[in-house]
C-alpha cells in the first residue's frame, strides 16, 4: 500500500471509530504524524485528498477539521465523477436513476406539504405550453428535485442529484429531436403532480417510471 493510501486508512479509522467526529479539529500535523507513525509529507497528502471529497475542511490559519460529513456534502463528489462519463455509458446512468426516483417519488405522496405541491404547480403553470427546450430541461431538473427532497431522505436526494448531470444531456437532444417531447413531458409532471396531491404513491411511482422510461427507450432507439 503507498504511503499516502496508508495515512488516508489511519485518518479514516479515526473517524469511523468515533476518535474524531463531525466538526473536531485534527491535532497539530506533528502530532498526528507521530501517533499514527507517518511522515508528515504524506499526512499532508492524506489530508489533501480527503478535503478534495470534503471529508476533511483545511481552514488556511486555524487547523483542520472535519466536516459535517452529511451526505448532500459527501455526495458532491459522485457528481464530479459521474461527470467524466462516456456517452456510450449514459443508458446505464438512465437505468440507475429509473430505479431510484420512481422510489423517492412514491415515498413523497405521504410527505409532500400542499404548500410544495402548490409551489411545484406554480412552477409548470409559468413555464407555460411551449416553454424552450433549455427552459424545460432546467424547469425538469427542479421539478424533480423538489419532489425528490420531499421524500424525506436526503441520501437518495443527493444520490439522484449527482445522477442529473449526464442525463441532462440526453434530455436536452432529446427535446431538440422528438417531435412531442416537450407536450409529453409537461403531460407526465402534471399526471404526477396530480398523483401527488391525490396521495397515491402507486400511481406517483408509476408514472415517474414512464416520464424516465420514455427517455430511456428514444434514447435507446437513438444510438
Amino acid at each position: 500500500m503507498a504511503v499516502t493510501d496508508e495515512a488516508i486508512e489511519k485518518i479514516k479509522d479515526m473517524i469511523v471509530s468515533g476518535a474524531l467526529r463531525p466538526g473536531d479539529r485534527l491535532p497539530k500535523e506533528s502530532e498526528l504524524a507521530s501517533d499514527l507513525g507517518l511522515s508528515r509529507n504524506s499526512l499532508r497528502e492524506a489530508v489533501r485528498a480527503l478535503s478534495l471529497i470534503r471529508i476533511l475542511d483545511v481552514r488556511q490559519g486555524d487547523g483542520t477539521y472535519v466536516t459535517s460529513l452529511d451526505p448532500q456534502l459527501l455526495l458532491e463528489a459522485l457528481s464530479f465523477v459521474v461527470d467524466f462519463h462516456r456517452d456510450d455509458t449514459v443508458l446505464e446512468f438512465l437505468a440507475v436513476r429509473r430505479i431510484l426516483e420512481p422510489a423517492a417519488t412514491g415515498m413523497a405522496a405521504s410527505r409532500v406539504s400542499e404548500q410544495q405541491l402548490d409551489a411545484l404547480s406554480a412552477q409548470l403553470d409559468k413555464l407555460g405550453a411551449n416553454p424552450s427546450v433549455e427552459e424545460l430541461v432546467a424547469s425538469d431538473l427542479d421539478f424533480h428535485r423538489g419532489i425528490v427532497q420531499s421524500s424525506g431522505n436526503s441520501v437518495l436526494c443527493s444520490l439522484l442529484d449527482g445522477l442529473s448531470g449526464p442525463t441532462t444531456r440526453a434530455r436536452i437532444w432529446r427535446g431538440l429531436t422528438q417531435e412531442d417531447a416537450v407536450s409529453r413531458t409537461l403531460h407526465e409532471h402534471r399526471m404526477i403532480l396530480t398523483a401527488l396531491r391525490d396521495r397515491d404513491a402507486e400511481a406517483a411511482r408509476s408514472w415517474a417510471t414512464v416520464h424516465i422510461a420514455s427517455v430511456e427507450q428514444w434514447l435507446r432507439a437513438s444510438l
